[in-house]
């Protein structure tokens, strides 16, 4: 059955298949199954945020370029195949009040028109799950929540053979959950865990701010994905304009993420088969129909 098993993992920005469910992913990878990240746009207004290549003139100029071929890279190291949606990063308003969304970007699209670009490579690609973000983007960049709302409308229209009839034939994806790598219950486990072997934690300030935000997501699926987490962290690697090797995001040594917080988590939003939560499957209630 794994040889018929398809994963599509929909994304804002070159770098999120990476920060996000990127160990899911080479995890399912290496059982067989078939993934394609489906990338909404090009990250060309995405800021450089390594510090050791800020004021890069070549960089700076080239930046949509550079993040291509970043994204090149991490597809190869994640073993994924990889798909851009063709739509024009928005960028992150600052400011207050914050300025309009820059014209024709991704986050100003029709809802319905732009998840036409969607339900085309779902009818190609013929996924049984796919993975996206919550209705609030995981974070609130305009980016990430358009990718949500198009998400949503193409899982109910790809298998709907009156909508977007130039699309190709139907086909219905059967689940599509949401990434809630970003937890609170994964953050205190580490947080505690780093406090008692007497090592420093990032996560106290994390902690803090989640006091001030509102309900807590409903994590419902746990991944089994520890063995794949070097893999993980060599794809963000991959994006270096984004990360900083060096940075916040690889303090935590992998053997003790191993052993204290071993999975990746998601918030299943629709299923169309019948399945027991929680789960550590996203293709729990389909390997066996």
């Amino acid at each position: 059955m794994t040889e018929q098993l398809r994963l599509m993992a929909v994304h804002a920005h070159p770098d999120d298949e990476s920060s996000k469910g990127a160990a899911t992913m080479a995890k399912y990878v290496s059982e067989g199954v078939d993934v394609l990240v489906a990338t909404c746009t090009g990250g060309e207004r995405g800021s450089i945020l390594n510090p050791k290549l800020q004021g890069d003139p070549y960089i700076e100029e080239h930046i949509h370029e550079v993040r291509k071929k970043e994204m090149d890279e991490a597809r190869e190291i994640l073993g994924v195949k990889q798909a851009w949606l063709g739509f024009v990063d928005s960028g992150l308003p600052e400011g207050d009040p914050l300025p309009a969304l820059p014209e024709g970007c991704f986050a100003v699209q029709d809802v319905d028109v732009a998840a036409g670009a969607l339900v085309r490579l779902i009818r190609e690609f013929r996924p049984q799950v796919i993975t996206t973000y919550d209705e609030n983007g995981g974070y609130p960049h305009p980016d990430h929540i358009m990718t949500h709302k198009i998400s949503m409308a193409a899982f109910d229209a790809a298998g709907d053979p009156e909508k977007y009839p130039e699309a190709g034939p139907a086909w219905q994806p059967q689940k599509i959950y949401y990434n809630q790598g970003f937890n609170r219950p994964r953050t205190e486990a580490l947080h505690k865990g780093l406090l008692e072997r007497g090592l420093d934690s990032p996560y106290g300030e994390w902690l803090e701010r989640w006091k001030t935000m509102g309900r807590e997501r409903t994590l419902t699926t746990y991944v089994p994905c520890g063995d794949f987490f070097e893999i993980r962290d060599k794809a963000l690697i991959a994006h270096a304009t984004q990360i900083d090797p060096d940075g916040g995001w690889f303090r935590v040594p992998l053997e003790f993420q191993r052993e204290v917080w071993p999975t990746e988590e998601y918030e299943l939003a629709k299923s169309l088969v019948d399945t027991s939560l929680p789960e550590d499957d996203l293709f729990a209630g389909i390997r066996d129909n």
